[in-house]
């Protein structure tokens, strides 16, 4: 079987940490910043983990 190349659309967005975790970056986070309410911000801000079918589709695209 031929190795599998890395989506590299995926693997700019997408980080393992070091237990095998992916994170990514929360959306709505790049403009119109002014109506959203600090709190909101803040929690835009933080990172976030993928997980269930999905996080197992995104590490077969980072060939992990």
């Amino acid at each position: 079987m031929p190795k599998l190349k890395t989506h590299k659309g995926t693997a700019k967005r997408i980080k393992i940490t070091s237990t095998g975790k992916l994170t990514r970056r929360r959306a709505f986070g790049a403009h119109l910043l002014a109506k959203k309410s600090k709190s909101r911000k803040r929690a835009i801000n933080t990172t976030a983990v993928v997980k269930g079918g999905v996080a197992k589709n995104i590490k077969r695209a980072l060939g992990a």
